[in-house]
């Protein structure tokens, strides 16, 4: 047999180990909950001391609060209530090992897979998935990567057996616009060069679109075409039900994006966006959402100040863009709150940092009657915390996500555990 697939094999097999053994203990409970005494952070409507009543899988009432005699009373004495964080965009559920490539599913073969749905292929038991929400993370945007139209975003709460459990109500495609800047640092590329690539791949999307709107104008007509799964993925795109998630990051190609959606009436949202500060007056009048980050990152350009990738999402935000926070990341989506923070401490402030990873990305999907803030009526995705999310030394005490009380367990505490106090010991 060959070696690849024996390394495969032992591979998953020690994953499945993990995901069943290795990082959670405790069971999911769901039932009637009142988290009592605590400061709760509504995030749209102040601060206020007091309880809140969860029943259904929803918060039922916040402040003073008269229990049901069977919910499960929680004291939150000291401690602090926050909606659950959102992270606008991951690839959590879609890889385990990087270097295992049958462990793998965020890129499809091909440039133009807008049909390759994300939701299909997360893992519920992902072993990253409880170390991200022990962090206070509850909901992600989980999206393939890859080509042109790598395929479709979906927006996950973080508990569930399935897929379809996990699916907390938003998907849309994604477009990796065109670009004729350099990709990287190392991009030897003359500036001809790059701008005939980029002139090229911009009349690829062009062609793309041009046969997405024929094939939905045919449908609409009630006429039957061959089996297109690509172009049916875009069908609702073009007729505007569908947002298109559009990864721009460049100045140029930013002011591009904006007027190819301007031009074809897309109902888009804007991610990456690095340089947004270099274009926030443009960004104001399109009226275009924003998801950017990480802020963790190197400048956008050799000339630009140390800080210039932290206080990004500030200047946006101060110049009136509508903005939400991602770490683009797979194992350490847990980093969002930190995240936040870097952008809080240089320039968009706290609460304005607690928006863009709560609210502001919850009305970006659509959803903001749903998630993002606490208030009565909405989805319980809940965190109990004895700080400041956005601090290191914050701790997770409790975390409930669409009503399900979560065991604040992962493989990291676990080991933490199990090697803090050793048992049988060894005496040398």
């Amino acid at each position: 047999m060959n070696l690849k697939y024996i390394i495969a094999g032992l591979a998953i097999s020690l994953l499945a180990s993990w995901s069943m053994e290795g990082q959670q203990i405790g069971k999911n409970q769901k039932g009637s909950f009142v988290l009592q005494n605590a400061t709760i952070h509504t995030v749209t409507k102040g601060d206020v001391n007091g309880s809140v009543l969860i029943e259904d899988g929803r918060i039922s009432a916040v402040g003073n609060v008269t229990a049901p005699a069977d919910a499960k009373s929680i004291d939150c004495s000291g401690l602090h209530i926050y909606p659950g964080l959102i992270d606008g965009g991951t690839t959590l559920g879609l890889s385990e090992v990087n270097s295992v490539s049958v462990t793998d599913d965020r890129n499809e073969i091909g440039d133009f897979t807008p049909h390759a749905q994300s939701l299909t292929a997360v893992n519920p038991n992902s072993v990253a998935i409880p170390v991200t929400r022990v962090n206070g993370i509850t909901s992600v945007i989980t999206k393939p990567t890859g080509g042109m139209f790598p395929g479709t975003a979906s927006l996950i709460n973080l508990v569930g057996y399935t897929p379809d459990q996990m699916y907390a109500g938003f998907k849309a495609v994604l477009l990796n616009f065109p670009s004729s800047a350099k990709r990287h640092r190392r991009d030897r590329r003359s500036v001809e060069d790059r701008k005939k690539a980029g002139e090229k791949a911009m009349k690829k999307l062009d062609d793309i679109w041009k046969k997405a709107k024929l094939h939905a104008d045919l449908l609409s007509k009630g006429q039957k075409t061959e089996y297109n799964p690509d172009l049916d993925a875009l069908v609702s795109v073009v007729a505007g039900d569908t947002p298109l998630m559009i990864e721009a990051n460049k100045k140029e190609d930013i002011l591009a994006a904006i007027s190819w959606v301007r031009k074809n009436k897309v109902k888009a949202i804007l991610t990456g966006c690095s340089e947004g500060f270099r274009v926030v007056d443009s960004l104001v009048v399109s009226g275009i959402p924003v998801i950017t980050g990480p802020m963790m990152s190197m400048p956008p350009r050799s000339s630009d100040r140390y800080d210039k990738a932290y206080s990004n999402v500030g200047l946006m935000a101060k110049g009136g863009v509508k903005v939400a926070i991602r770490s683009n990341q797979n194992e350490n989506v847990r980093n969002l709150p930190f995240e936040a923070g870097f952008a809080a401490a240089y320039g968009l402030g706290k609460e304005e940092a607690l928006k863009a990873v709560t609210i502001n990305p919850a009305e970006i999907f659509g959803l903001g009657d749903q998630l993002g803030s606490i208030e009565a009526g909405k989805i319980a995705n809940i965190i109990v915390t004895d700080g400041d999310p956005f601090e290191t030394k914050t701790q997770v005490k409790y975390i409930i996500i669409n009503g399900w009380q979560v065991p604040t367990e992962s493989r990291h505490t676990l080991l933490y555990d199990e090697f803090l106090e050793r048992s049988p010991g060894l005496d040398k």
